[in-house]
């Protein structure tokens, strides 16, 4: 099942894709406005897709930009399920710039994201983190209709981080085109 938008679609991950997530998730730009910021070695990434792939209640989605893998979206919903799921993404940083395409298909990626989220997968709120200090990624979750609800202390890398809680319903988004992809 592939979840088309205009240049870009989500579509279910599978083993093929998951050394490639690995790549997209050790670039420098990913890892500095991660929680988890050390090199992933396959190992551990072996066992975190392997545990996603297992929780029925964990998708993993790949984004693709004109044809191309550029991305992947996360979505958890807790349990029991109450309509809400947490989600997080990141990009191919690397293929995306050397193709002049990192903003567009960030937006693009966003876009889908959302409503996969509420069109097809039917959540009532989605909800995200992001450091304070990433101020791009947190104009662009505004830009979406994300609003900020609440933040906290964080210790990453020995150093406390301010964490910003994001959060977005059906009727808050700013998506002009609000249909099924």
């Amino acid at each position: 099942m592939a979840l088309s938008t205009a240049r870009g679609r989500l579509r279910p991950a599978t083993d093929a894709d998951r050394e490639m997530v690995r790549q997209w998730r050790n670039h420098p730009q990913v890892r500095r406005a991660s929680f988890t910021t050390h090199v992933i070695s396959a190992e551990e990434h072996e066992r975190w897709w392997r545990a996603v792939q297992a929780d029925p209640a964990r998708r993993l989605l790949i984004f693709e930009w004109d044809g191309e893998p550029s991305g992947v979206v996360t979505f958890t919903e807790p349990t029991p399920p109450d309509g809400t799921a947490d989600w997080a993404f990141y990009l191919d940083v690397a293929g995306l710039t050397q193709r002049e395409a990192l903003l567009p298909a960030w937006i693009a990626l966003e876009t889908a994201a959302v409503r996969y989220a509420f069109d097809t997968a039917g959540f009532t709120r989605l909800r995200g983190e992001v450091l304070a200090w990433n101020e791009s990624v947190l104009a662009l979750h505004k830009r979406i209709g994300f609003t900020v609800v609440g933040s906290y202390q964080r210790e990453i890398d020995g150093t406390p981080q301010t964490v910003l809680r994001i959060e977005l319903e059906p009727a808050g988004r700013r998506d002009r085109r609000r249909q099924p992809v």
